[in-house]
């Protein structure tokens, strides 16, 4: 699977832990930054993964940040993008069965790298489950362009 994984400050050393195990795992990785500990914006990290999400450059993104939240804002600006922050394997699974997310936002302040584990290989396992989801799903995707 092709991943984008970025993060900011606070989620750096996370985020670099977490491209070690994809890569283990066979996973093609692209880090988008950030590139160490020193304080950058969020924003400019959850748009480069967006917009490889968007676009289709990659299957699926991963953002790190202090909460996951700011990051899950940021990407789901951008088209087709359905990021959350999800804290455990229960909602890292019903992320993708029930609403496809293909941009996971973790919590570096919040979840330990073990946790952390456990949701990524559960959420990159996980299919998307369709039928009365799917429905849903393309609701949300119809939000993305305003009837004129």
């Amino acid at each position: 699977m092709r991943i984008a994984v970025g993060s900011d400050h606070r989620g750096y050393n996370l985020k670099e832990q977490l491209i070690g195990l994809l890569r283990s795992k066979g996973h093609e990785v692209t880090d988008v930054g950030a590139t160490g500990s020193e304080s950058v914006d969020y924003p400019d990290f959850a748009a480069l993964v967006a917009r490889k999400v968007s676009a289709g450059a990659v299957d699926r993104g991963i953002l790190i940040c202090g909460t996951g939240i700011g990051m899950a804002i940021a990407a789901n600006k951008f088209p087709g993008v359905r990021a959350a922050p999800c804290y455990d394997e229960v909602t890292a699974e019903l992320s993708r069965r029930h609403n496809n997310l293909n941009v996971l936002c973790l919590s570096a302040d919040m979840l330990s790298p073990r946790t952390v584990e456990r949701m990524v290989e559960v959420w990159i396992a996980t299919q998307f489950e369709g039928g009365r989801h799917e429905r849903r799903v393309e609701k949300i995707h119809r939000f993305e362009t305003p009837s004129q």
